[in-house]
């Protein structure tokens, strides 16, 4: 979908450096930065509950090994 967007003068001539850089387009440069600013943001709604389920950990048994217990061999 085509669309028009007003960036500054700037701004537009920096992207458009860093694409001849990279041998890439404009429009792939923009949809390189876009997808990752969107995925980036994605993550950070995620992350805070990983975290909590890392913090709370797993319920393994009313009570932990000991050393000797846990290395045990048969």
């Amino acid at each position: 979908m085509k669309t028009t967007i007003d960036l500054p003068d700037e701004l537009l001539h920096r992207a458009k450096v860093a694409a001849a850089q990279r041998k890439t387009t404009l429009r792939e440069l923009m949809q390189t930065g876009l997808d990752w600013v969107l995925r980036s943001e994605a993550d950070e709604t995620v992350r805070p509950a990983a975290l909590a389920r890392l913090q709370k950990g797993l319920h393994l048994g009313d009570k932990p090994l000991t050393r000797d217990e846990a290395h045990e061999r048969d």
